[in-house]
């Protein structure tokens, strides 16, 4: 039975945490209603083949690129 002076450590209270508001992105297109994903199936499809074929850099790939994005900046969404 020893003189024991360690206290009970409690852990200081943790601030409370403020909600950051970050801007809202948009989840599905305007017109269909669908994801982003699931938009444009046609010009996505073109795109990817010609990218798997001929790679990135190919002239009428970057012209697929254009067209699918058009196509989902149609639909609503925004894209660089």
């Amino acid at each position: 039975m020893g003189n024991s002076s360690s206290a009970p450590t409690s852990t200081p209270p943790t601030p409370a945490k403020t909600e950051e508001k970050k801007p809202s992105l948009q989840k599905v297109g305007i017109k269909s209603g669908k994801k982003i994903c699931c938009c444009c199936p046609e010009t996505k499809q073109a795109r990817d083949a010609c990218i798997l074929a001929n790679g990135e850099d190919d002239i009428d790939c970057k012209k697929l690129i254009e067209l699918h994005k058009e196509c989902l900046r149609s639909e609503g969404f925004t894209v660089k």
